[in-house]
């Protein structure tokens, strides 16, 4: 999920001179087998009957017929399509698959070898099982996402796709009160069109529909326990768009590279502005270099919050933060055929409590009442007006935007560069750990 550059923070960007002119996110149990109680009852009838003559008799001479053997329950084995399966019952060890591990280079070098360092990586056992959990159910929905996203589909029918598939995964399909909160959806699934960058997801009654000539980014947060993975793909389904998102995953995949302890976001912002912008892409007879979009960034995440405290611009600046020992960090770049330059468009779709908000008194009885929906449901994990929708409340407008405009929720609309343009990004989620840095949601997709 993208976070946006505050306006009076793009003041402060440096961007080098040749780039000037282009720089602009408790499993229940499974059901009980009816079928084997069924058989119990039969058989225990059938001895009954064979213990008891006609006439009355004890009926001992008579045979006993044999009990038939309870079915046993096979153990899933594969994924199902379109996914279903619990991904903890695929991995009953809790043995998920690790994300790539890269060596840290440099003066770092020395972390991988380091026993004090092995042993302090060996204390995370816990926070690295959710976050591989989360990861694999990633991969796994979103390699399903690839495969059956086609033109004519609704945006609609595509977004529940995923969503219905993470909550099969996790095993908490948010329907109860705290449901969502264990395990699910770590932001709704954004699907943005062409010049729209970010932040779109259909609300209810939107009828609008993939098209072949569009370029759609998908974005979608897994969490466990509210550690969250966040990592998104564009989907194209013409040739002409393949040198933008090439330079796009390009660009992506330089940030990680330079990522890790020590390193500085304002130098990785350049690496990738760098990488972004030596390409250019012709889309019907008209080439036009790929831009950075200045005003979008990386983001640290945080337990059950999916901006953090610390940003990765995805242009050269001078902030000097570092990458810590223990941060994550979702690596997201955007590039852009328009401005490299969004703005706010389009209806609101994402919402998110605000964490650091004091007490406000409100006078709606229903901002109230959805604000203690929003607290039991999602705390401060973003939510959007379908999972409203599916928790049975109606009539909230008014009262979600007396929550937005008292600052307590925090309105994310759709950004959107120039109209006519095209937009592209890719993102994954590292963990800078103290031995090694984990590309945690690396798959062989991307």
């Amino acid at each position: 999920m993208a976070a946006q550059v505050p306006t009076d923070a793009l003041k402060e960007l440096k961007v080098n001179e040749t780039a000037k002119a282009n720089s602009k996110g408790s499993k229940p149990a499974p059901a009980g087998d009816d079928d084997d109680h069924a058989e119990d009852s039969d058989d225990d009838a059938d001895e009954n009957g064979a213990a008891n003559g006609p006439d009355g008799a004890t009926g001992a001479a008579k045979k006993k017929k044999k009990r038939k053997p309870k079915k046993k329950k096979k153990t899933p084995t594969a994924q199902t399509e379109p996914p279903t399966v619990m991904v903890s019952q695929l991995f009953p060890n809790k043995s998920y698959p690790k994300g790539e591990e890269v060596e840290y280079k440099d003066e770092n070098r020395y972390r991988t070898t380091n026993e004090e360092k092995r042993h302090l990586d060996n204390l995370n056992t816990e926070f690295l099982s959710d976050y591989r959990e989360a990861a694999e159910i990633h991969r796994q929905v979103r390699q399903y996402a690839k495969k059956s996203i086609k033109p004519g589909q609704t945006l609609t029918e595509i977004a529940e796709t995923i969503e219905n598939s993470v909550r099969s995964l996790t095993g908490h399909s948010g329907l109860t009160e705290g449901d969502a909160m264990v395990a699910g959806m770590g932001f709704p699934c954004g699907l943005s069109l062409n010049h729209c960058a970010a932040h779109y997801t259909p609300n209810a009654g939107n009828k609008m529909v993939l098209q072949q000539d569009d370029v759609m980014k998908v974005d979608f947060g897994v969490h466990i326990n509210g550690r969250i993975v966040d990592s998104a793909f564009t989907v194209a389904f013409e040739p002409k768009y393949d040198n933008l998102l090439k330079a796009v995953k390009e660009a992506t995949n330089a940030g990680i590279r330079e990522a890790g302890i020590d390193a500085r976001v304002g130098e990785i912002g350049g690496v990738i502005q760098e990488t972004m912008e030596s390409f250019e892409v012709e889309i019907d007879g008209t080439t036009y270099p790929v831009k950075s979009i200045r005003n979008l960034t990386g983001h640290n995440i945080l337990p059950y919050s999916i901006h953090g405290t610390k940003a990765v611009p995805i242009v050269k600046s001078n902030d000097q933060t570092k990458m810590e020992e223990g941060d994550v960090f979702a690596i997201e770049t955007f590039g852009s055929t328009g401005n490299g330059y969004v703005r706010d468009d389009m209806e609101v779709s994402h919402y998110a409590k605000n964490a650091d908000v004091q007490h406000v008194d409100l006078r709606l009885s229903s901002a109230k009442a959805l604000l203690n929906v929003i607290n039991k449901n999602f705390g401060t994990l973003p939510f959007c007006r379908r999972y409203l929708d599916r928790l049975g409340q109606d009539k909230y407008l008014l009262g979600l935007n007396s929550l937005v405009n008292s600052g307590i929720v925090e309105a994310y609309p759709p950004l959107c560069d120039k109209k006519g343009s095209y937009t592209a990004q890719f993102e994954h989620t590292i963990l800078i750990r103290p031995t090694v840095k984990e590309v945690i949601s690396r798959g062989d997709d991307y």
